[in-house]
């Protein structure tokens, strides 16, 4: 049952990216802020089809915590879940990914439309510079910014290296990091193309402030939170 349903979801998520990216263009006429609100409603759909057809719903825990004005999010990466549903809870967000993905036919027309941070990572000696200059604009344009320290998905119970991509961009515009953990690869896992029916766990820690502390600090600081959670 679970191999129909995941394949059902699938289905449902790849037609619907059709008609959501004939919307993405309409959007580019909408300041950032707006045209986010509106993209994210192919992530509400995509969250509500999750739960449809495989089961898989979720919960938030410690939303408290997130500031008012635009900060960085520095949220574990285990599935691919998490890049979509964030979308449905969260404000107006710019998010840290491939270049290469705006090139996939059809999706990367709408990834394109959401002004995400693309950065090059064959391009390693200036790939933090980009995030950095590409994440102070999305401030400006009062976006929040969210970063996978990890860089790509690590397996369910083995979390990959953190990078300082998230660290260095809140030292140089001076915004407070707030770490994301969950349990979503429980479910969802990289290694695997079957979802799992359950609840999803996504727990949001106190912003860090970046005053007095190095990226190397802040990137631990970081790591050790989003570890430290049990699910």
């Amino acid at each position: 049952m679970i191999y129909f349903r995941s394949i059902l979801f699938y289905l449902g998520e790849a037609l619907s990216t059709i008609p959501f990216c004939l919307i993405s263009i309409v959007a580019l006429l909408f300041k950032p802020t707006t045209r986010s609100k509106i993209i994210a409603g192919w992530a509400k759909f995509v969250t509500w089809w999750l739960r449809v057809t495989c089961g898989l719903t979720h919960t938030t825990t410690g939303m408290e915590h997130i500031p008012e004005e635009p900060c960085v999010f520095a949220c574990a990466h285990s599935s691919t879940w998490e890049t979509i549903a964030t979308q449905t809870f969260l404000p107006p967000l710019a998010w840290v990914l491939k270049k290469e993905l705006l090139n996939i036919p059809v999706f990367g027309l709408g990834l394109r439309a959401t002004g995400p941070i693309a950065i090059d990572r064959n391009d390693t000696k200036n790939a933090l510079d980009q995030v950095i200059e590409q994440g102070i604009e999305k401030f400006t344009e009062n976006r929040y910014v969210l970063i996978f320290p990890e860089g790509t998905r690590s397996p369910w119970g083995k979390p990959g290296n953190y990078k300082k991509g998230a660290a260095k961009l809140a030292i140089a515009a001076n915004k407070p990091i707030v770490p994301v953990a969950h349990n979503a690869g429980e479910f969802w896992s990289k290694d695997s193309l079957w979802i799992k029916p359950g609840r999803i766990q996504c727990i949001f820690g106190p912003a860090i402030s970046v005053e007095g502390k190095t990226d190397t600090e802040l990137t631990r600081e970081i790591r050790q939170w989003i570890l430290s959670q049990e699910f």
